[in-house]
C-alpha cells in the first residue's frame, strides 16, 4: 500500500484528465496502458530489485553493486531529485490545502469561472498565503516520516488508499449521472486514433514514467523493506494496476463533469484549481469538500515517500537519527519550497531539471545496474521473467533515452 501510496498522486488526479483531454480520450488510454507494460514496469522492477538486494539506501545500494567506481556518486542525483521535487511538490500540496479550508468554508459557491481563475491567481501569488501553507503540507508529511516506516508510512498508507479509493470512486459515480455527463464517458470509452501524433505517445509514455514515481529512489528505497518472502513481481503488477485503475477513476469522476459543464475538456491543468471547484460547488456543499480531501490524500501520499528517500539516506549513511534527519529535511526542503512559492521561475526550473534529467539518469543507472552489473541469475530470482529482464536490459534504456530527448527537445 505504500508503494500504490507513492505512485498514487496529484499526477493522477490532477495531470491524468486533462493529458485525456489533451491527447483525444480513449487512444490516449490505450498508448498509456502500452507504455506502462513495456516501459514504466520494467523500471519499477530494476528498481525495487536493487532495493531487496542490497536492504539499503539509494547511494548505498549503488555503491555496494558497483564498488569502486565513480558511477556509485550518481547514486547522489535520485536523492537530489526527490528532495527537489518534494520541495516544489509541497508548493501544490499547499494549494490543495488552502483549497480544503475554502471549500469547507463554502468558498467556491455562487462562483463563475472567471472568479475562480481570480482566487487561484491570488492564491498563487500571495506571499503568506503560499508558504504558509506550503509549510503545514511539508510538516504533516514530515511527522508522518518521523513516526517510521511501519507506525508513520505503513500506518497512513494502509487507512488513507482505500479512504482515497472509495471517494474517487463515489465521485465517479456522482460525475457519470449528471445531465450531460454521457459525452464525457464517451470521450474515454472511445478512441479516436485520428488525434494520435508522436507529440502524444511521448506524453503518455511520460505520463507512464511519471505516475509510477521512477528515477527518484522512493521505489528502491521502498523495496530496501521488503521480507525475503515478499514478490517483487506481485507487488510491481498490483502497484501498476491500482495506479492505473486510479487514474482511470479519477478520470470518469472529473471528466463526465466537465462536459456537463459544457468546458472544454483540454482546458489543461487549470481544471483542478481553476475550474472543478465551481463545477462540483453547483453541485452541492460536499462533493468539493471531498475533492480536495482526496487530492491532499494523494499529494501527501508521494511526499512521504520523496521525503523518505532523503532521510534514509541521512539515516544510513550520516548515522543520525530519524527524527533528526526529518526535520533538518523539513528545514532545507522549507527554504527551497518558500522559494518555488514566492518565485515562479525557480518553481519551473526545479520541475523541469527533476522530470527531464535527474529522473531520466536515475531511472537509466537503474536499468544499466540490473540488466548488466547484477548477475543474471540473482535478477532472475527476484523477477522470475526472461521476458522483463529482456526489457530492463535492451528495451528500457532505450526508451529512457527517447523520453528524455523528446522532453528536452
Amino acid at each position: 500500500m505504500a508503494m500504490v501510496g507513492s505512485a498514487v498522486g496529484l499526477g493522477n488526479i490532477w495531470r491524468f484528465p486533462y493529458m485525456v483531454g489533451e491527447h483525444g480520450g480513449a487512444a490516449f488510454i490505450i498508448v498509456y496502458l502500452i507504455c506502462c507494460f513495456i516501459v514504466s514496469l520494467p523500471i519499477f522492477f530494476a528498481e525495487a530489485v536493487i532495493g531487496k538486494s542490497t536492504h539499503k539506501d539509494t547511494f548505498g545500494a549503488i555503491e555496494e553493486l558497483v564498488p569502486g567506481s565513480k558511477v556509485k556518486n550518481i547514486g547522489y542525483l535520485p536523492i537530489l531529485a526527490s528532495f527537489i521535487i518534494l520541495s516544489f511538490y509541497s508548493v501544490v500540496g499547499g494549494w490543495s490545502l488552502d483549497y480544503l479550508i475554502r471549500a469547507l468554508a463554502g468558498g467556491f459557491n455562487g462562483r463563475s469561472i472567471a472568479e475562480a481563475k481570480e482566487i487561484f491567481a491570488g492564491v498563487s501569488s500571495s506571499p503568506l498565503e503560499n508558504v504558509s501553507c506550503m509549510l503545514v503540507f511539508l510538516g504533516v508529511t514530515a511527522l508522518i516520516v518521523v513516526a517510521g516506516v511501519n507506525k508513520g508510512i505503513g500506518r497512513f498508507s494502509k487507512y488513507s488508499i482505500p479512504v482515497l479509493f472509495l471517494m474517487m470512486v463515489g465521485m465517479a459515480i456522482f460525475s457519470v449521472r449528471l445531465p450531460g455527463a454521457g459525452k464525457g464517458v464517451e470521450y474515454l470509452l472511445r478512441p479516436d486514433f485520428s488525434k494520435l501524433n508522436g507529440k502524444a505517445v511521448a506524453a503518455a509514455l511520460g505520463q507512464s514514467f511519471f505516475s509510477l514515481s521512477l528515477g527518484v529512489g522512493t521505489i528502491l528505497t521502498y523495496a530496501s523493506y521488503m521480507r525475503e518472502e515478499e514478490s517483487i513481481l506481485r507487488t510491481g503488477w498490483w502497484t501498476a494496476i491500482f495506479d492505473t485503475i486510479f487514474a482511470i477513476i479519477a478520470g470518469f469522476a472529473i471528466m463526465p463533469a466537465v462536459f456537463a459543464a459544457g468546458i472544454e475538456p483540454s482546458a489543461g491543468p487549470s481544471l483542478v484549481f481553476e475550474t472543478l471547484p465551481v463545477i462540483f460547488s453547483k453541485l452541492g456543499f460536499l462533493l468539493p469538500v471531498i475533492f480536495f480531501i482526496a487530492i491532499l490524500i494523494a499529494a501527501l501520499s508521494s511526499s512521504i515517500s520523496m521525503l523518505e528517500v532523503v532521510v534514509t539516506w541521512l539515516v544510513d549513511q550520516k548515522k543520525t537519527s530519524r527524527g533528526r534527519a526529518s526535520l533538518v529535511v523539513f528545514l532545507c526542503a522549507a527554504i527551497l519550497g518558500t522559494l518555488c512559492a514566492l518565485v515562479p521561475r525557480v518553481f519551473g526550473v526545479c520541475d523541469f531539471v527533476s522530470s527531464n534529467v535527474l529522473m531520466m539518469i536515475g531511472a537509466l543507472v537503474f536499468a544499466m545496474i540490473v540488466g548488466w552489473k547484477i548477475p543474471r541469475e540473482r535478477v532472475m530470482e527476484l523477477i522470475p521473467s526472461r521476458f522483463f529482464y529482456m526489457l530492463i536490459r535492451h528495451v528500457v534504456p532505450i526508451m529512457i533515452l527517447a523520453i528524455a530527448i523528446t522532453n528536452l527537445l
